[in-house]
């Protein structure tokens, strides 16, 4: 797989290679092809977020076209999709769009900050079960929040959070719209059966066309996106700043965290998995930059929050796409519709969005994956479960936060079971100074000598234990070797516990030994000043501590030195 140049858009690295006929024709074919696959789709997001149709396309193609341009994906394709709907719909609700115009400019600037300081990889740490977790949620509330328009209810205020919602569905199913059913079922129907046909089928502008068309023809009474949506705007919107204060930032700073996270999340799941279906590594940072600006060019525009889309980019890849020329071509298809055909689109009912937003849901919520991990094991299990209702009950930005905090404390957990140190017998093992580890009948620990073998990672999880198993011996010895090969970490919690065992090996007049010390607990030990004020020795290995208490027992001035040392308790 080639690698992608870092902070080097990737529209510059396919014209630097050679850009050909052959490619710009396939380019124009996958861009019209995703076009029409993100026209419904574009307009279904914005309306669930509680914005018109319009900003959806605005956002597919100003924030579309700077991701392929400026992204470090060859075949990235970006929009409004469904990880923001949850966010955007609260930011709405609380700051009116104002609030989220600002949110996304700041989440842009965020995301080109994280780029250049190259926090690209970081997005990796975050725990398969917290990301599952709210892209389920997500997936919940997104269905949850179109059932009004898919019965076709004219509830004119339905509560945000999750149950109010529920309860007011219920209060209300006696307004239920046996047309609207009708025509949502038919349109899920035709999705199903487009997408088992051939992928190849636009299945969602398929059935929104088919809705359309017959709720148009038989004059059927359904909500449209005409009459929830009337006098739509034409064409792209003038470029403005938004009015804002210090206090409107500040209380926009936790959402613009949240959209600029699962921009990130979103953006490079979506490019790793590009990234195998064309064999072209994409610069991860780089695609962050370009997010960023993106997101800042659609808050200017009065668009909503974007990333790179999964399934639109499977689509441009299948469709031919091989260079960012295809988003970008794209972008100019959605502007020609943005500016030709809102009249039409002023005609789709607002159940057949309803539909394609339930298959869009259907398709984030990943159940193999859910209940997969349901079974792996019982942390996995809870952080699965606790995100995903924390997601759905609370709060996104919540759930993400508990999520990760929730799941670092059971990694440390496991990670400080898995550490331990070993007391060893007087038949000890031994590793020599290149690295081999081998037994030795021949090896033998004076009866003066302890030796602790530290097994893992001194961090602050285990650091406390690990005084402890000092303090546990029946009787100090005069000499003491760490064995600390096998440690390959030490964080300032496991350096100040190496401090409090050698401040009880002096008070105690025992003499240490660290035996093949890694690099990085040697920098750390080296940082600290610890070498400096060391009563004891450092050995390249085990042998040669062995050897070393061995000659410091026949010293008489290093026995008279070390008397016999008192209890540890």
């Amino acid at each position: 797989m080639k690698a992608a140049n870092p902070f080097v858009p990737a529209f510059f690295t396919c014209m630097k290679e050679g850009y050909n006929f052959k490619l710009f024709r396939a380019d124009v074919i996958a861009g019209l092809t995703v076009a029409i696959v993100a026209l419904p789709l574009a307009m279904a997001m914005a309306v669930a977020a509680g914005a018109s149709p319009d900003k959806g396309l605005v956002t597919a193609v100003v924030a579309g076209f700077f991701i392929s341009f400026l992204g470090g994906s060859r075949v990235q394709i970006g929009g409004p999709t469904g990880a923001f709907v949850v966010v955007i719909f609260d930011v709405i609700q609380r700051f009116g769009f104002n609030g989220l115009i600002l949110a996304s400019i700041m989440a842009g600037i965020i995301l080109v900050i994280a780029g250049y300081a190259k926090l690209g990889k970081l997005i990796k740490y975050i725990p398969y079960p917290v990301i599952t977790g709210f892209t389920t949620g997500i997936a919940v509330i997104i269905a949850s929040s179109q059932v009004k328009d898919f019965l076709g209810l004219t509830v004119s205020n339905v509560p945000a959070d999750f149950i109010n919602k529920w309860g007011t569905y219920f209060a209300n199913l006696n307004q239920t719209s046996v047309y609207a059913v009708l025509l949502g079922l038919l349109g899920l129907a035709c999705i199903i059966i487009c997408k088992k046909i051939s992928p190849k089928i636009p299945s969602y502008l398929v059935s929104i066309l088919l809705v359309s068309v017959l709720a148009f023809a038989f004059s059927l009474p359904v909500d449209t996106i005409g009459s929830r949506f009337p006098n739509l705007p034409t064409g792209l919107p003038t470029p403005v700043w938004p009015v804002f204060s210090l206090d409107d930032i500040r209380e926009l700073v936790p959402s613009a965290f949240t959209i600029a996270f699962l921009a990130g999340i979103e953006a490079l799941l979506s490019a790793v998995v590009a990234d195998g279906l064309i064999g072209h590594k994409h610069s991860l940072n780089q695609e962050l930059v370009g997010q960023g600006v993106a997101n800042i060019a659609s808050g200017l525009f009065g668009g909503i929050p974007a990333t790179g889309a999964i399934a639109r980019t499977a689509t441009n890849i299948k469709a031919g796409g091989r260079t960012p020329v295809a988003g970008i071509f794209h972008a100019i298809f959605l502007l020609v519709f943005l500016y030709t055909a809102m009249d039409v689109l002023a005609f789709i009912p607002m159940t057949a969005l309803a539909a394609v937003l339930f298959m869009v849901s259907w398709g984030m919520s990943d159940l193999k994956h859910f209940t997969q991990i349901a079974k792996i094991s019982p942390s996995d299990r809870t952080i699965l479960f606790l995100t995903f209702f924390l997601t759905v009950l609370v709060d996104l930005t919540v759930a993400i936060g508990v999520g990760v905090t929730f799941a670092s404390l059971l990694f440390m957990r496991h990670m400080a079971r898995s550490v331990e140190v070993r007391r060893q017998n007087h038949k000890a093992e031994y590793e020599s100074q290149d690295g081999d580890l081998g037994t030795d009948d021949d090896v033998e620990i004076p009866d003066e000598v302890i030796v602790l073998q530290i097994n893992g990672p001194l961090f602050y999880g285990f650091a406390a234990e690990f005084c402890d198993k000092l303090k546990s011996l029946e009787q100090m010895p005069r000499i003491l070797i760490l064995r600390m090969r096998f440690m390959p970490y030490l964080d300032a919690s496991g350096e100040s516990s190496i401090e409090d065992i050698i401040k009880i090996c002096r008070e105690h007049k025992t003499y240490v030994i660290f035996s093949a010390v890694r690099p990085q607990p040697r920098a750390i030990l080296q940082k600290a000043g610890i070498h400096k004020n060391l009563d004891g020795a450092i050995a390249a290995d085990f042998e040669h501590a062995l050897d070393m208490a061995k000659q410091l027992l026949a010293d008489p001035e290093f026995m008279n030195k070390h008397v016999d040392p008192t209890l540890a308790k």
